[in-house]
């Protein structure tokens, strides 16, 4: 049983869910990421989204885009993203998934960077500029070297495409909870609950809902009908307000709360 499943299976009670929480990896240094990582799973991550940081963003909202800018400035780069799973996986055993454009991954190359990120610790990855009708060349080698592809699935997602989004997917599918980018949002749709019913037709796989999730209360209230709620704006908004030096606590109090609020619905 690979990780993501394992985390799922762990939370498969009535009353838990899985959290995961998104940061972008490099900001503000891989040493600070390494950290947070580690404090995320503290305070109660199933698993952590690490974001790769891109020139163009295509997905992201203000927030996230400059945390990338930020990485970048810094001099992330994808190859010392994946030193830094090794790092961690000296410490931790959380599903850790990296959610990147398609570019930084071409420019490594494909194959070597599905081995590579197999062979470092990485579980799963999330490409969102990666659509469905061009996804099989990066499926066809991710799934036999058991690296899973988690697509995307947005509100517009007509019932046909969603069918077939779901069978590609592995790990969880990401259910987009909002129309446009990433960001805080004061309130979400209210329908959402149909969408994760389509989604459900067509994969046992859990669903994790994501994008515009800021408080406890809108976690909580998304968790009653998905298996995992995705939270990275706030996060990245907490790192850049706090600094590194104050973040470590802040993140795993604020992912306790957000933790406390999903496992009860």
């Amino acid at each position: 049983m690979s990780r993501i499943a394992a985390a799922f299976a762990g939370s498969s009670g009535k009353h838990r869910k899985i959290l995961i929480p998104f940061i972008s990896a490099g900001d503000p240094s891989l040493e600070a990421t390494e950290r947070f990582v580690l404090a995320l799973a503290e305070g109660g991550a199933g698993i952590i989204e690490l974001g790769v940081p891109f020139s163009d963003p295509v997905a992201d909202g203000p927030t996230i885009q400059r945390s990338t800018l930020r990485a970048l400035d810094a001099g992330t780069t994808l190859a010392e993203i994946l030193k830094l799973v090794v790092r961690l996986r000296t410490r931790t055993e959380v599903p850790l998934v990296l959610m990147s454009y398609y570019n930084p991954i071409l420019q490594y190359g494909l194959d070597k960077f599905i081995h590579d990120a197999v062979s470092t610790g990485v579980d799963g990855v999330i490409i969102p500029d990666l659509p469905l009708e061009e996804a099989g060349v990066f499926v066809d080698r991710a799934r036999p070297a058991g690296l899973d592809f988690i697509p995307l699935v947005a509100p517009t997602s007509t019932p046909e495409r969603i069918r077939k989004i779901c069978s590609i997917a592995g790990g969880f599918v990401y259910c987009v909870t909002v129309k446009g980018v990433t960001g805080s949002r004061k309130g979400l749709p209210t329908d959402l609950d149909r969408l994760v019913g389509e989604i459900r037709k067509h994969t046992g796989l859990p669903v994790a809902m994501g994008f515009g999730i800021t408080t406890p209360a809108q976690a909580g209230a998304l968790s009653r009908f998905c298996d995992g709620v995705i939270v990275g704006s706030a996060f990245v908004d907490l790192i850049a307000g706090a600094g590194p030096a104050a973040a470590d606590v802040l993140i795993r109090d604020f992912a306790e709360g957000l933790y406390a609020a999903i496992i009860t619905k």
